[in-house]
Order: C-alpha cells, then structure tokens, then sequence
C-alpha cells in the first residue's frame, strides 16, 4: 500500500489530492484547495508552504506527484507557478517524501487518454476512477489527477521491474 499526495500547484489557488496504491486499485482519501488572499506573493508562499505541510502531517502519504511549469504568455505568471511548486516541494522534502514531477500533458493523458483534455474532462474520469459520489472542484481535481498520474506511473515502473528479462520488447508484452 503506497499513500500518494497530488499537487496541482497555483499562486492564487493549489489544488491537492491524496490516494491510496493498493495493488491495481486506487483509493480516494482526500481532496481539496489551499486557498490563498489576495496578499503578497511571499505570505501566499508561506501559505502554502503551510498548508501542504499540514495535510502531509495529517494523511502522511509517503510520495508526491507534483505538475512541472508550463510555458505561459506571461513570464511573470510563470515566475509565480514555479514559486507556488517550490513552496510544495519544499514542504514535501522536509516531510522526506519521494517527488516526482509530471507535465500537464502527461498527466491528463494518463487520467483522460488525451494530453489535450479539458478540466471538465479531466474531473469526470476522476470521479470515474476513484468511484467519487460528488464532483472535486477543479482545483482539487487537478490535484487528484497528478495523483492518479503518479500511481499509474508507480504501478507501471512496478511491473516492468518484475518482469523477467526479455520479455518485453518495444512497448509490448510479448
């Protein structure tokens, strides 16, 4: 059984969701959005410094999946998500958890089967996949979804290292 901590990283909102890897199955534990004021980037940082630290101590997940900078229009907005993701990381790595990071494109595909998907999109297979009653916010959606992204990562790296020598060739199992 792994505990897993998704990241969905924002200087104005940062989406999270925690499961849990048992064998195949996923499980839902929690989900959520650490809401920032509208104050300076640095008390936003320290909140959410704050707040991934608080849900770690209270879930205790031993991993993180986090989404890595996209490129925006505006570099400033860039600047502040890759502040908001150091804020998370930083929380993570004192707790001693595993990071992995994973492009938006990447994580959408592992969840919806398209890297191009919509956040509609993206919160319905959530819902689907972890057999949720109600519909996450879209933050908290996202979050789950990184989440989702690591544990299907996880499983996979799993298995081809259980497998035995050979027996895969080029993607396919032979």
């Amino acid at each position: 059984m792994t505990r897993i901590i998704g990241i969905d990283p924002g200087s104005q909102r940062t989406g999270y969701g925690v499961i849990e890897l048992n064998d195949n199955d996923l499980v839902y534990l929690a989900s959520g959005v650490v809401k920032l004021p509208k104050k300076s980037l640095a008390i936003r940082l320290q909140i959410i410094f704050e707040g991934v630290k608080r849900i770690i101590d209270q879930y205790q997940p031993t991993e993180l999946g986090i989404e890595e900078v996209f490129m925006s229009k505006n570099p400033g907005s860039a600047l502040k998500l890759g502040q908001a993701r150091g804020a998370a990381i930083v929380a993570a790595a004192d707790a001693g958890l595993d990071i992995s990071e994973y492009s938006a494109r990447s994580i959408k595909k592992s969840v919806v089967g398209v890297g191009a998907a919509s956040k509609n999109q993206v919160q319905k297979m959530v819902v689907q996949l972890l057999k949720l009653k109600d519909i996450p916010s879209e933050d908290a959606a996202d979050g789950l979804a990184v989440a989702i992204c690591h544990g299907y990562s996880r499983r996979g790296i799993k298995l081809l290292a259980k497998s035995e020598s050979g027996r895969f060739s080029r993607g396919r199992y032979l």
